[in-house]
């Protein structure tokens, strides 16, 4: 059990978690600058990305790096300089650290330690996108980057297709069209929205059901980072986002040996899986004559 009472006077520093700009540097708050010119160190997943930042609000306080590379060795020594009453704050490259960021371990191994942690309000590309989007915001999953790797990414696709709450992604213009092509293969023709350079001058926000966003995706060249937001399952369509329902067992079974390229025994397992019955039933309708 931890109960935090944020204010109070404590002999160690306090984590604070700052949200800085996506992109238009009109979004930084007046406490985001106030904290980080009062903190003892910043540590920042980019310092020369963020050391423009705090030339541009005149922020001359101790930067440090904390990224995917680096976190093993500044892990230790930013909490010991917590543990010695210094107030620390963590940035990232845009938006709210923590989130699709290394900062998330920093945070709990402060909250494991019983020190601190301050999360101040700020930019966030999720939640804009959701908002813009026109879909429902009752109940949503923010999910973060796909799997890269095709049928990792599927996989997950297939778990998250019979939830009612609107989907969240994060996804690389470099793979946007894979990623929508995979979304309409296993999710259906659903309603998508896409935003890009949230914030910026040429931000963009697409909407559509999902053929035809992918079929802009195709004919246009895309920059940018992506938010991609998609309709959650409606609860009275259950099956309309299960991709193989008009196909028959053994022509589910080939489209994962030629689409996945995946081995005929691979094949019939993934497809045992996703009807939910036995190996040996996809087995006996295909190889076992009447």
């Amino acid at each position: 059990m931890n109960v935090q009472v944020s204010y109070e006077e404590k002999e160690t520093g306090t984590l604070y978690v700052v949200p800085t700009p996506i992109g238009n540097l009109e979004d930084m708050t007046f406490r985001a600058i106030k904290t980080l010119k009062e903190v003892d160190i910043i540590a920042a997943e980019d310092t020369r990305h963020t050391q423009k930042l705090l030339n541009h609000f005149e922020i001359k306080n101790r930067l440090l790096s904390y990224h995917e590379h680096s976190k093993r060795e500044r892990f230790e020594q930013l909490i010991e300089s917590l543990k010695q009453g210094k107030n620390v704050a963590i940035v990232s490259d845009a938006g709210m650290p923590a989130i699709s960021d290394p900062g998330s371990e920093l945070v709990q191994e402060v909250i494991n330690q019983e020190m601190q942690v301050v999360v101040l309000p700020g930019a966030n590309a999720a939640l804009c996108a959701l908002v813009g989007s026109g879909l429902s915001t009752d109940e949503f999953l923010f999910y973060g980057f796909l799997p890269r790797k095709k049928q990792e990414k599927e996989a997950e696709l297939e778990r998250l297709g019979s939830l009612k709450a609107t989907l969240i992604f994060y996804e690389s213009p470099y793979r946007i069209k894979d990623t929508l092509q995979a979304i309409v293969k296993l999710l259906g023709n659903r309603q998508i929205s896409i935003s890009r350079e949230i914030t910026k001058i040429y931000e963009q926000i697409l909407r559509g059901n999902g053929k035809d966003v992918l079929r802009w995706a195709e004919n246009n060249e895309i920059k940018g980072e992506c938010c991609i937001v998609v309709e959650g399952n409606d609860a009275g369509e259950e099956n309309a986002s299960v991709w193989w329902q008009n196909l028959s067992i053994p022509d589910h079974v080939k489209h994962y040996e030629i689409s996945d390229e995946m081995s005929h025994k691979a094949a019939m397992k993934q497809v045992a899986v996703d009807r939910g019955i036995s190996r040996r039933e996809v087995y006996q309708k295909i190889h076992v004559k009447k």
